[in-house]
C-alpha cells in the first residue's frame, strides 16, 4: 500500500460538488483526505448538468433577442447558428471549470485518485488498482443518474440529459418525454435554437409539485413559443427508420423526429458500490442512502450527501450538506442543514423562480391564507411586440402576515428568487414588502406594490 493511502481520516467516493466541498473543508481542519473519482471532477452540475445547460440556455436566448431587436430600431441581417461552435466552446468552458475544481481540491491538501471504490466490508474499500483502504470515515457522494423508467421496445434509441450535451448535430425535430425541470429546460433550449419540439408527459400538466398558477402560466408561454405539449400520455415504443425515429404514444398516435430524449427522473447512484457489504441502509421511500440530520448513514462512520441521498437534489444543497458534514465531523461544530425554504429556479423560457410554499401547501398547513398575484405584459414587450406575460405571486399567512412563498415566471426569475429567498428565510412579512420602496421601472416592483389580495382563504375549525 502506498503512503498516500495510510491513516486516512476521510475517504470521499465521488468528485462532484458535494464531495469536493466536504473534502476541502475537512482538509482545512487538518484531516488527511482522499477523493476517489472514476470519471471527471465536478460531478453532474459542472460536467453534464446545470453549467453546460445554462450555457445552452444563453445560446437559445440570442434568438429571442434578435427577434425582439426590430421593435427597438435594429435591422439585423439573417443570422445563422452553428451547433458545432456552441458545443466546442461549451466543452472548453467545462474543461476550464474541471481544472479549477481539481486545483482547488489539491490546494486544500486533499489527495485525488482516479479510481472506482467499492466496499468490501464496513471498514474496507477496494480500489480499481486492487489496493485496499481502511479510512476512519467514509463519505458517499456519488450523485444520481438519468432514469429511463420501465423498458420499452426501442429504448436503445433514446438519449438522456447525459448524451444531449455531446450531440454531433442539432436535431431539426426532437421529442422529449418528461414534465420536470430538465425536460422543460431542454424543450425551451431546442425550440429557441430553431428545432421543432414535442414534449410528452404522463401527468395532466407540466412541473408537478410546483404552484398551480406557475404550471398553467409556463405551459401557456411554452405553447406560444411553438412547443407542442402532449399531456396524459407516454412513449410506448421507439422505432428507427434510417435517420429518423418514430415514437409511438400510449394514445395510439406517433411522432417522428431526429432524436428522442427521456427526462423522466433520476435515480441515486447506489448500485455496484458494495453498500450491502458495508451494511448501509437504503431509504425505502426514495431509493437513496438513508441518513439522519447530520448526513450519517446506518453505519456510524459512513456518511452520504447530495443526490445519492435523494433528499433535495440540487447542487447548492449538496454543497451545503458537504460543508455541514465536514464542520460536524472534523470541525467540532455540529451542523444540520435546513432543507426548508430553498430557493429554486427552472431555466425554462420564460424562467421560473420559486421559494417556500405553494398556494395548495399553504392552504393545507395554515388556516388563513392570503394570495397576492399579478400577471402583466413586460415593458420590453411593448416595443418588441413579443406575446408574453409575467406572473408574480406571494403566499401570505393571513394571521401573522408572514410571507410563506413566492413564485415568479418571467425574465431573470432565477436571479430575483435568490434575493427574495433571503427575505422568506428571514420570515419577512407582507408589511415588510409593502414598506420597501419600489425600483421603477422594473418588473420586480410588483413584488412590493401588490396591495390587495387576489384571494383570501379561511379554513373553518372542525366542530
Amino acid at each position: 500500500m502506498t503512503k498516500a493511502f495510510d491513516d486516512l481520516d476521510l475517504f470521499v467516493i465521488g468528485g462532484g460538488s458535494g464531495g469536493v466541498r466536504a473534502a476541502r473543508i475537512a482538509a482545512g481542519y487538518g484531516a488527511k483526505v482522499m477523493v476517489a473519482e472514476e470519471y471527471r471532477v465536478g460531478g453532474t452540475c459542472v460536467i453534464r448538468g446545470c453549467v453546460p445547460k445554462k450555457l445552452m440556455v444563453y445560446a437559445s436566448h440570442v434568438h429571442h433577442e434578435i427577434e425582439d431587436a426590430a421593435g427597438f430600431g435594429w435591422s439585423i441581417p439573417q443570422a445563422n447558428f452553428n451547433w458545432s461552435t456552441l458545443i466546442a466552446n461549451k466543452d472548453k468552458e467545462i474543461a476550464r471549470l474541471e481544472a479549477a475544481y481539481i486545483a482547488n481540491l489539491e490546494r486544500s491538501g486533499a489527495h485525488l485518485v482516479r479510481t472506482r471504490a467499492v466496499f468490501e466490508d464496513a471498514r474496507s474499500l477496494r480500489l480499481s488498482s486492487g489496493e485496499l483502504v481502511r479510512p476512519k470515515n467514509i463519505l458517499i457522494a456519488t450523485g444520481a443518474a438519468p432514469n429511463h423508467g420501465r423498458p420499452i421496445p426501442g429504448i436503445e434509441h433514446v438519449i438522456s440529459s447525459n448524451e444531449v450535451f455531446d450531440l454531433k448535430e442539432q436535431p431539426r425535430r426532437i421529442l422529449i418525454q418528461g414534465g420536470g425541470y430538465i425536460a422543460l429546460e431542454f424543450a425551451c433550449i431546442f425550440a429557441g435554437l430553431g428545432s421543432d419540439v414535442t414534449l410528452v408527459y404522463r401527468g395532466d400538466n407540466i412541473l408537478r409539485g410546483f404552484d398551480e398558477d406557475v404550471r398553467k402560466h409556463l405551459r401557456r408561454e411554452m405553447e406560444k413559443a411553438g412547443i407542442n405539449i402532449l399531456t396524459e400520455r407516454t412513449v410506448t415504443a421507439v422505432e428507427r427508420h434510417g435517420g429518423e425515429y418514430i415514437a409511438h404514444l400510449s394514445d395510439g398516435s406517433s411522432v417522428g423526429g431526429d432524436k428522442v430524449m427521456f427526462a423522466i427522473g433520476r435515480h441515486p447512484n447506489v448500485a455496484n458500490l458494495g453498500l450491502e457489504n458495508a451494511g448501509v441502509d437504503i431509504n425505502p421511500n426514495n431509493g437513496g442512502i438513508a441518513v439522519d440530520g447530520h448526513s450519517r448513514s446506518s453505519v456510524p462512520h459512513i456518511y452520504a450527501v447530495g443526490d445519492v441521498t435523494h433528499r433535495v437534489n440540487l447542487t447548492p444543497v449538496a454543497i451545503r450538506e458537504g460543508h455541514a458534514f465536514a464542520d460536524t465531523v472534523f470541525g467540532n461544530r455540529p451542523t444540520a442543514v435546513d432543507h426548508t425554504n430553498i430557493p429554486t429556479a427552472v431555466f425554462s423560457q420564460p424562467e421560473v423562480g420559486t421559494v417556500g410554499l405553494t398556494e395548495a401547501q399553504a392552504r393545507v398547513q395554515y388556516s388563513h391564507v392570503d394570495v397576492y398575484k399579478a400577471e402583466f405584459r413586460p415593458m420590453k414587450a411593448t416595443l418588441s411586440g413579443r406575446d408574453t406575460r409575467i406572473l408574480m405571486k406571494l403566499i401570505v399567512d393571513g394571521q401573522t402576515d408572514r410571507v410563506l412563498g413566492c413564485h415568479i415566471v418571467g425574465p431573470e426569475a432565477g436571479e430575483l428568487i435568490q434575493v427574495i429567498g433571503v427575505a422568506v428565510k428571514l420570515k419577512a412579512t407582507k408589511a415588510d414588502f409593502d414598506a420597501t420602496i419600489a425600483v421603477h421601472p422594473t418588473a420586480a416592483e410588483e413584488l412590493v406594490t401588490m396591495r390587495q389580495p387576489f384571494a383570501r382563504y379561511v379554513r373553518e375549525a372542525a366542530g
